[in-house]
């Protein structure tokens, strides 16, 4: 071989291997996986449940830190969501901080966990408040969005090239820091922005959102609903909240895809919610943010947004439950990065992941002495903090193993109505049903040997997850529950062959021991303690 030719050679080798390092490193890097109408969380190169808690907004400063790594264990939290604000990141304009931002990758490490970060920029609950105050007082600059009459309203316009390019500018920075300084992916994923939208005043009446708002709707639009003309002549009374809409879309996908061409962590929006079953009054809603109603022109508008989010304060089980199947969708995985701390919220951590969600999250999760309540709990005493710690220490163990399960396999989760009715399902061949408030032993309708009720039994508390492995096998947890396994057309043959105990390591199933007898001739009854079963059915032949 010439050595022109050799060296060639050693060239092109050396290209081949760095690129294979490249696309190794890339593979690695956290992502989001869809397939067959499921989704998957992809961390360390595979389906990772997010154990989420966030901490209050006012606890992004390194000497909160420690207020907020206890109450994540205590409940067996493996990710804390934290916002990072504009303010504290670009003080100056020009000038970057990212002390905070070390410090949190720091404290995350020490303690094994991982972190979502919530970019605080141009909204946060649609105000500007974690704007730096060079934005804030430059209305000239950064101009805030105009009512009817002409006035300035609270919100910064979507419509300001000025504003997104400031915004852009530092959250790429941000990421920058993160590819530079977290290449161990402590940072599994980002919010950017914060519940946007403006309350009140639906869209931006100024000059130019008047001229904007006037002409046809965007040709990606139109493909995406099948409306056409003007904003009023497609979407009528909501023209103005559909406008709105799109151009926060378009801005917030804007930032976001600056961001992921440094470093492609998943992006998500979260959303102030509306009615789970009214189409919102233009003026009564968030307008502008990914309400279930809206999330088509949100898929239109930002392309580089990987899903939309349920920040979830409804008390009513109903309404939550409605929440979570408005933002279950084939192309949209379910995850709740907010719901309220008091203890009745938890069980709706079980639906959350039995509909295949890949994360949870109760909000102020610190001990810092602030509580958002009446929207969360009084206080985080030791039965609020048991509420969650109970469904996250049941799945803390078999995270990796549920999150693979849920992203290949039937799944399905209930929590305890407001009403304690039953719920139930069909999974293969078997009815599964749900009840909630009863004792482990016995039935609740027998009158031969009376018992008081069950101190939980009016209680806000209880659901399940169950998992259909195969044909003929489940894989069934939860807690203050009694489940029940019938054949689904009434089969006289149909039987539980067996009810294993267990766990799984390096993937396969361990079993610890087996239920039977009073452990199983009532149902099985997961009441307060981290159990997980492995339920295994079948049918004798008959003559």
């Amino acid at each position: 071989m010439r050595k022109a030719a050799f060296v060639t050679t050693l060239a092109l080798a050396a290209g081949l291997a760095l690129a294979g390092q490249v696309v190794s490193a890339q593979a690695q890097t956290p992502h989001l996986e869809s397939r067959d109408g499921r989704h998957a969380l992809i961390v360390d190169g595979a389906p990772f449940l997010m154990l989420g808690a966030q901490a209050n907004n006012s606890s992004n400063y390194p000497g909160e830190l420690d207020k907020v790594w206890p109450v994540l264990d205590a409940i067996h939290a493996n990710t804390l969501e934290i916002p990072i604000a504009w303010e504290q990141v670009e003080p100056v304009e020009g000038q970057f901080d990212f002390t905070y931002l070390q410090a949190l990758l720091d404290g995350a490490r020490a303690h094994g966990k991982r972190v979502v970060l919530l970019w605080f920029g141009t909204w946060k609950n649609t105000s500007p408040s974690y704007t730096p105050a060079w934005v804030k007082l430059d209305n000239a600059r950064f101009p805030r969005m105009k009512a009817p009459d002409g006035s300035d309203h609270y919100a910064l316009t979507p419509l300001a090239k000025t504003t997104l390019a400031a915004d852009r500018r530092a959250f790429v920075k941000v990421m920058e820091y993160l590819r530079d300084h977290d290449r161990q992916n402590t940072v599994i994923m980002v919010q950017p922005e914060n519940e946007t939208g403006s309350y009140r005043v639906p869209r931006d009446y100024s000059a130019e959102g008047n001229r904007l708002f006037a002409q046809q709707i965007p040709a990606a639009l139109a493909a995406k609903t099948g409306k056409h003309g003007t904003w009023q002549q497609a979407f009528g009374k909501q023209a103005p909240r559909a406008f709105n809409t799109w151009y926060v879309a378009s801005y917030v996908n804007a930032v976001a895809k600056a961001g992921k061409a440094v470093k492609p962590l998943p992006m998500y929006v979260n959303a102030s919610l509306a009615g789970p079953s009214n189409v919102p009054d233009p003026t009564g809603v968030a307008s502008g943010g990914p309400q279930w109603d809206v999330l088509d022109i949100w898929k239109a508008a930002a392309p580089d947004i990987d899903f939309a989010a349920p920040d979830i304060y409804d008390r009513e089980s109903g309404n939550v439950i409605q929440y979570l199947d408005k933002y279950t969708r084939p192309d949209n995985a379910l995850m709740v990065p907010e719901i309220g701390n008091a203890k009745e919220f938890a069980r709706f951590f079980w639906p959350t992941i039995g509909r295949g969600g890949i994360g949870f999250s109760p909000f102020g999760m610190d001990d810092t002495g602030f509580f958002n309540y009446p929207l969360g709990a009084r206080a985080l005493d030791k039965e609020t903090l048991h509420a969650f710690a109970l469904p996250y220490g049941t799945l803390a163990p078999v995270m990796r193993d549920w999150a693979r399960i849920a992203y290949t396999h039937p799944t399905w989760g209930a929590a305890k109505p407001d009403d304690g009715s039953n719920r139930e399902t069909v999974m293969g061949k078997w009815k599964i049903t749900a009840t909630w408030g009863q004792w482990q032993f016995g039935e609740k309708d027998w009158t031969w040997l009376p018992a008081d009720p069950a101190p939980w039994a009016k209680e806000p508390v209880g659901g399940l997850a169950v998992a259909q492995l195969s044909d003929h096998e489940y894989l069934v947890m939860g807690d203050h529950v009694r489940v029940r396994f019938t054949p689904a057309h009434g089969e006289p043959n149909g039987v539980i062959v067996s009810v294993e105990e267990g766990t799984f390591r390096d993937g396969k199933w361990v079993k610890t021991r087996v239920w039977n007898g009073d452990q199983t001739d009532y149902g099985f009854n997961l009441i307060n303690k981290p159990q997980v079963l492995k339920v295994t059915t079948g049918f004798y032949a008959t003559k």
